[in-house]
């Protein structure tokens, strides 16, 4: 087999074809630029409103590429409290939640902080605050010991694993980190967004932690890419792009650490996704100015908490079809309750009936 890129004598010494990476590059640096171009012409509060739908999405989505299923629900009423933004419909967070959360914002709203070991530490605690992964214990808060053999990434059935890739063996890990934690930190002419695309496979090709690796990988590379941007607010969320092509994610993984050095097939499949990601952002885009006409309309009709609640979750993406028994449950009212509130809503034209009758009749928002 071929040795891993960190095995080899000129590790990490990372090259690429530039002609070919900086014309990607320029492409998707002139996309990203208006976007952030179009998001400065919000104001404040559409772009709060933006960025916490983004990161909500992001935190689920980095969440969900290593297999676990966050409540978006939770997610987004988390980020919401954590900075300070009153919003009606919140709702309790488990611990699993917080603490992806307070990595992603740590990350992302303290982007010019150095990142230090210790500060990794605290993101690693933070994933895993019982000590384990799933059922088994690990190392937590420190890098891992590799007590019970090598760092391996397998699949397959147990006698039929296949290797993926090994991690450099425990005992270099300090030295590793040191070098790595030295080149992020540093200022130098590289160019913000490909020095993402860089820390991000240096890190998780190093593997320092038993688990959670991967979200802390995707969590630097958001945290350079809030440096590439200059703000810590968050218009697109490479992570929810990154689980819609979860599968090319590995295999170029698995790809870049079996071959050489350069990295140029990596740099532009992160650039693409890149430029995929802002495609997406168009839609948080509309949904955002959608949310804001629609409250501008009906800013002065009374609504209770939970006609409130009920058409914040329209807005933001209500999944399957809204029903007098769902809104009963959602809300905690009863089935009485329920119509009268949706028939007000109707009144008003702020929801409308979609086809079909009796105990099939759904609802609707009302977007012009």
């Amino acid at each position: 087999m071929k040795p891993y890129i960190h095995q080899r004598p000129d590790w990490p010494t990372f090259s690429w074809d530039e002609s070919v990476v900086l014309q990607r590059l320029t492409e998707v640096r002139y996309k990203q630029g208006r976007l952030l171009g179009k998001m400065e012409g919000l104001g404040f509060q559409l772009r709060e409103e933006a960025s916490l739908g983004v990161l909500t999405l992001d935190v689920t989505k980095t969440s969900e590429i290593e297999g676990e299923i966050l409540s978006a629900d939770q997610v987004r009423s988390s980020i919401a409290r954590k900075l300070g933004m009153d919003m009606p419909g919140l709702v309790p967070s488990g611990r699993n939640v917080e603490g992806i959360v307070d990595v992603m914002l740590d990350a992302t709203r303290e982007c010019q902080i150095s990142l230090t070991a210790d500060r990794l530490f605290n993101w690693h605690s933070a994933l895993f605050p019982t000590g384990r992964s799933s059922l088994y214990p690990i190392t937590v808060g420190t890098w891992r010991t590799d007590t019970n053999g090598s760092m391996q990434v397998i699949s397959g059935a147990m006698g039929k694993e296949r290797v993926h890739f090994e991690a450099p063996a425990a005992e270099k890990l300090s030295s590793e980190m040191e070098l790595f934690l030295t080149w992020f930190n540093k200022e130098n002419e590289l160019d913000a967004v490909l020095k993402s695309a860089i820390a991000h496979v240096w890190f998780v090709t190093i593997h320092p932690f038993d688990d959670g690796n991967g979200r802390i990988a995707r969590a630097i590379a958001d945290m350079q890419m809030a440096r590439a941007d200059k703000t810590a607010q968050r218009f697109y969320s490479m992570s929810a792009q990154i689980q819609k092509e979860r599968a090319e994610y590995y295999s170029i993984l698995e790809r870049t650490q079996q071959g050489t050095l350069d990295i140029t097939k990596w740099l532009l499949w992160f650039l693409n996704t890149l430029d995929h990601a802002l495609n997406e952002s168009e839609r948080v885009l509309t949904s955002v100015m959608e949310k804001a006409r629609f409250w501008e309309k009906f800013n002065s009709t009374f609504l209770n908490d939970r006609q409130r609640t009920m058409l914040n979750k329209l807005l933001d993406g209500f999944e399957g079809k809204l029903t007098t028994s769902k809104w009963a449950t959602i809300t905690k009212c009863s089935p009485d309750t329920a119509l009268r509130d949706i028939t007000y809503l109707l009144e008003i034209k702020a929801l409308k009936k979609e086809e079909g009758g009796g105990r099939s009749t759904s609802y609707s928002m009302v977007i012009e």
